[in-house]
């Protein structure tokens, strides 16, 4: 449930609060995957849809969509539901890069993620064309 401690003056949560709330179930999805540490490489495609009102429920939802040799995209939804009426609204998406990493901190092997339906392979594929636009850009200052 949103509180007035996580809103701005407008009475709806802050876009910086949301976005803790998906790099936490990001990362819980992240490491549910590899059960291992993971750390946060890069957030990116935020699409804030939405607001969440004071009083609202955040339904926070996390999945790995793909998985590379060190590294897993994880695709978070936050929804707003209405605490009386259960009405539903996508309140943000985003998708995450998370690499597994062993006590040192220096990254290991992630165990492949297998897609088994048909939207786990439209994820799955999306998932890749979201990299190599992340690699083709890697290294570009703006």
């Amino acid at each position: 449930m949103t509180f007035p401690d996580d809103a701005n003056v407008h009475g709806t949560v802050f876009g910086g609060v949301m976005l803790q709330w998906i790099d936490t179930i990001g990362a819980m999805a992240a490491v549910r995957h590899c059960r291992a540490p993971v750390v946060t490489a890069q957030i990116d495609a935020v699409a804030f849809s939405a607001p969440l009102n004071i009083g609202d429920f955040g339904i926070v939802r996390a999945a790995v969509t793909r998985t590379w040799t060190t590294s897993m995209e994880v695709r978070v939804t936050v929804d707003a539901e209405h605490p009386l009426t259960g009405a539903t609204r996508r309140a943000a998406r985003a998708y995450l890069t998370f690499v597994g990493v062993d006590a040192d901190g220096r990254p290991i092997p992630i165990r492949e993620l297998v897609p088994e339906t048909d939207e786990e392979r439209r994820w799955w594929a999306d998932a890749e064309r979201r990299r190599q636009a992340r690699l083709a850009t890697r290294g570009v200052e703006d």
